[in-house]
């Protein structure tokens, strides 16, 4: 069963991202400042997560938080300060969307950086960990997920509404057959002989 919250006493907000390894589409983020006393036995790790239960929980969150907010951060935004810049960025956007502002952010992973005055702490793992971290995951995962699904219907060829823009052997092969979209990020490598490594 998963801590509501990293740091109790102070209005906290969870902050996280989804789409970071993929070969096209933004990187969503998001932050979720959740009652003291939310519980769901299946809200976890969006990752451990089915879809199903994904897309359960965040109708369940969206109703019951106090605040949350999801930012994306486009391919191009992403070629320009790189993913892990983009990454930051998007968590601190959608940060400062909340009302109320939080007093603290507990974010996932184990780095952070930002313009932001707010207090913070990494946590490596922390959206299996804490509820507030692993509503933002469920958050930005399935308003990513939902957004590249809407990208397959221009591009059906790429096969985004299964592999969600990640690197998979039918991914790759597409892009080696009907080249890059504008919703591809230039600075992955898409070469051929990365079909040699291991897939998704």
């Amino acid at each position: 069963m998963l801590e509501n919250q990293y740091q109790y006493g102070k209005l906290e907000a969870g902050c996280d991202e989804a789409g970071r390894g993929c070969l096209a589409g933004p990187v969503f983020a998001a932050a979720v400042i959740l009652p003291p006393d939310f519980h769901d036995p299946l809200l976890n790790d969006s990752k451990q997560m089915s879809e199903r239960n994904r897309d359960r929980l965040r109708v369940i969150i969206e109703r019951e938080a106090v605040a949350w907010a999801v930012e994306s951060v486009s391919a191009a935004r992403i070629d320009e300060i790189n993913i892990l810049n983009a990454s930051f960025e998007g968590m601190s956007l959608a940060v400062t969307r909340l009302d109320p502002s939080p007093e603290f952010l507990a974010i996932d992973g184990n780095r952070f950086r930002t313009r932001l005055t707010i207090p913070w702490q990494c946590i490596v793992k922390g959206d299996g960990k804490y509820a507030d971290i692993a509503a933002a995951s469920v958050l930005a995962k399935t308003h990513r997920d939902e957004y590249m699904c809407r990208l397959s219907e221009e591009y059906p060829q790429y096969g985004w509404s299964k592999n969600k823009g990640y690197p998979t052997r039918e991914h790759r092969l597409a892009i080696r057959e009907y080249g890059l979209t504008p919703y591809h990020r230039l600075t992955f490598n898409h070469e051929i002989d990365q079909l040699e490594l291991p897939f998704f």
